[in-house]
């Protein structure tokens, strides 16, 4: 395996942006590489230790969703060779296999979140007020259950630091119009329910994900970031979901919850973690274990090792 990366360090090209995983950086006027590290993200706060090939694995999938979903709505894609962006052998092993090369979109600043199971904050919500971000919800639901149908609930998207906040459709109209407001709920669903068919022929539920829009040169809506990975989703094996449902707890996963169920128990200074930086240090065998659920999930979905 190659070393990992925690973060990138190109010259050649202009840093645009840092995010919680990703590095922007531009090249030209009208287009961007995209490298995904191997830091990981919980609870919005970035943790000391890497992931070794995360962001390969994050990479490869999002470019096999972007393939299976095209025709719903355009995507980022140049379809150009990351590599070419760059000049150095040095950099050029940096974002292999872990970059795309993309279109600079006007991103929107919101995120679009579809459930399709009653899950983390939709769960907590529904449990105090029978809704999930202002859509009502059919009264005696259980932590997992799946939804009659899969409900669009949007969110800010938070600075580096900070957490995304969960809003209403109505306040999300108020942000982008309500015409595109329309446009980004009706693709977002649709996104989804194309990929949720498709995982549970592979034996995975999506219980949930968040999609990144953002417009062209022409104001073209068009799907960005990254889709459907371990990072941006939850994923449920089949095989652990009904046992877990029946006893109220969180279904095993292939995401980010294995290490946010440790972080849940973790301490620092004796005291439980306050889920600010910094975080507790990720012990190798939790680290260990995330890096093969991504991979089982990237296995299985897709059949790439």
């Amino acid at each position: 395996m190659t070393q990992a990366l925690l973060q990138s360090s190109l010259t050649s090209l202009p840093l645009i942006a840092k995010g919680k995983v990703r590095e922007n950086y531009a090249v030209g006027e009208d287009r961007i590489l995209m490298i995904a590290s191997d830091r990981l993200s919980a609870f919005d706060v970035i943790m000391g230790e890497p992931i070794p090939g995360k962001g390969a694995l994050l990479t490869r999938m999002a470019l096999f969703w972007f393939d299976k979903l095209d025709g719903i709505v355009p995507n980022h894609l140049t379809g150009q060779d990351p590599l070419s962006a760059v000049s150095s052998e040095t950099e050029r092993e940096q974002i292999r296999d872990r970059a795309m090369l993309v279109k600079r979109l006007k991103p929107l600043p919101v995120e679009a979140v579809v459930r399709g199971y009653l899950a983390g904050s939709g769960w907590k919500e529904y449990q105090e007020n029978g809704c999930v971000c202002g859509v009502q919800l059919p009264a005696g639901l259980k932590n997992a259950s799946k939804l009659p149908e899969p409900i669009f609930t949007p969110a800010t998207k938070a600075e580096m630091g900070d957490h995304d906040e969960n809003i209403s459709y109505d306040k999300m109209a108020e942000i982008i119009g309500a015409d595109m407001a329309a446009k980004v709920r009706e693709l977002a669903i649709a996104l989804y329910k194309k990929a949720a068919d498709f995982a549970l022929t592979k034996g995975i539920i999506i219980a949930d994900t968040k999609f990144e829009f953002g417009l062209d040169e022409h104001g073209t809506l068009t799907v960005m970031d990254e889709v459907l990975t371990p990072d941006s989703s939850r994923f449920w094996p089949i095989e652990g979901y009904e046992a877990a449902f029946a006893a109220g707890q969180n279904p095993p996963s292939y995401d980010k919850q294995f290490v946010r169920d440790w972080l849940e128990q973790a301490t620092v200074n004796g005291q439980p973690w306050n889920k600010t930086a910094p975080s507790p240090a990720l012990p190798q065998d939790v680290i260990e274990k995330t890096a093969a659920k991504y991979q089982e999930a990237l296995t299985r979905l897709t059949g790439q090792a």
